[in-house]
């Protein structure tokens, strides 16, 4: 008997050092995260959370619209362009000119009105006004077109007065694609439109805003924006520009949360700016049982440039510019909450809980007490 006691004794003990590698786990332990990276082949680069991290990461925001695109003034004038369709409808005050017909009513003063058929603006930047020739009108606003066209018409016809309407504009539009109700080519209106005004115009959205994303391409700058973020601040909802191109994109953000938690899955972003600290309690936090407190992770890939600002005295592997990361966090520390608080995630996040070394220890003692009772059992009826 007492020998059976020593060689259970001396697979507990076995079983024990090697338990890391032969039990099954969710993931790997806080030392094989921590320790087990060679120095001259370091794969990721392990920072720690605290104050001056989040700092940091705070100063990493993406462009935004009211950063890139901050003009939020209107346009200053409403000209007329190429491909644009106007229409010009000229008057005289008197019979017997260009426009009038001849005096019938004894009692009228046989003024007429005669309308242009529309045209477009050639690509000269002209149309054509009867008796008035080539008007150049692109660049110009209505009111100068029509007191281009009245100058023309002087001493031609009987005191004109002209109206130009733009019954078509291309030049001043933008272009609205993807998660709307209807695509179209968007005519800015004279007194200035905001991106939502416009994507209203095309009908609105037709998914879920917290999975939408605003793309606004201007000049050779382009910015990609969640479409609550258009909603919530009102400095984003910036004001559309001639030839602006609007794409809204469906990308739906998750984050994945593994390991001892509570409920380890791949979770939804349902609005905008979500914290550590609620993700983990959307997966009904740590395992009491199981979890490693001072074992919480948070992993994704950052730029090769914002790495070396976390840690400037280490050099991880690249990738394509980029660099894994994993942020440190201690659950036993009581300012964590805090910490946990400010840290924003970002889609394609991954939260890893790692198991508390006693867990380990609990199925070793499990596995031992599966082999010893037999051995305990027939020793017993040997006996």
């Amino acid at each position: 008997m007492r020998l059976i006691t020593r060689a259970l004794a001396l697979f507990l003990f076995l079983g024990a050092i090697s338990g890391c590698t032969v039990l099954p786990s969710s993931g790997p332990s806080r030392t094989e995260i921590e320790m087990a990276q060679p120095a001259d082949d370091q794969r990721y680069l392990l920072v720690d959370v605290d104050d001056r991290t989040l700092a940091l990461l705070a100063q990493e925001r993406a462009p935004t619209f009211g950063t890139r695109f901050g003009d939020y003034r209107p346009p200053t004038r409403y000209v007329v362009g190429v491909g644009d369709s106007l229409t010009v409808t000229i008057w005289e005050a008197a019979a017997g000119g260009l426009f009038s017909g001849p005096v019938i009513d004894r009692l009228g003063t046989g003024s007429r009105s005669a309308v242009i058929p529309e045209q477009q603006v050639a690509q000269d930047g002209s149309i054509t006004v009867p008796y008035a020739g080539r008007i150049a009108v692109a660049g110009k606003t209505p009111a100068q077109i029509e007191a281009t066209i009245v100058d023309r018409l002087n001493g031609k016809a009987i005191e004109p007065q002209v109206v130009v309407v733009v019954s078509r504009s291309v030049s001043n539009a933008a272009t609205v694609l993807g998660e709307v109700t209807s695509g179209a080519i968007i005519p800015l209106s004279p007194r200035g439109d905001r991106v939502l005004d416009v994507i209203a115009s095309a009908g609105g959205i037709k998914v879920p805003a917290h999975e939408v994303f605003v793309r606004l391409s201007r000049g050779g700058s382009t910015v990609t924006v969640p479409m609550q973020a258009l909603m919530n601040d009102p400095k984003e909802d910036v004001y559309v520009r001639p030839l602006d191109k609007i794409v809204l994109i469906r990308d739906p953000q998750t984050f994945t949360v593994f390991g001892a938690a509570g409920n380890p899955t791949v979770v939804p972003f349902d609005a905008l700016g979500i914290t550590l600290e609620e993700a983990i309690a959307r997966v009904g936090g740590l395992l009491d049982f199981r979890a490693d407190p001072s074992g919480v992770y948070l992993m994704r890939v950052e730029p090769v440039r914002f790495a070396a600002r976390l840690r400037p005295d280490e050099q991880p592997l690249q990738s394509n510019g980029y660099v894994r990361v994993i942020y440190r966090l201690n659950m036993r520390d009581p300012n964590f909450i805090f910490l946990a608080r400010g840290f924003q995630l970002r889609s394609k996040d991954a939260i890893y809980i790692a198991n508390a070394p006693l867990a380990d220890l609990q199925k070793i003692t499990s596995l031992f007490n599966s082999v010893a009772q037999p051995v305990v059992s027939t020793a017993a009826v040997a006996q």
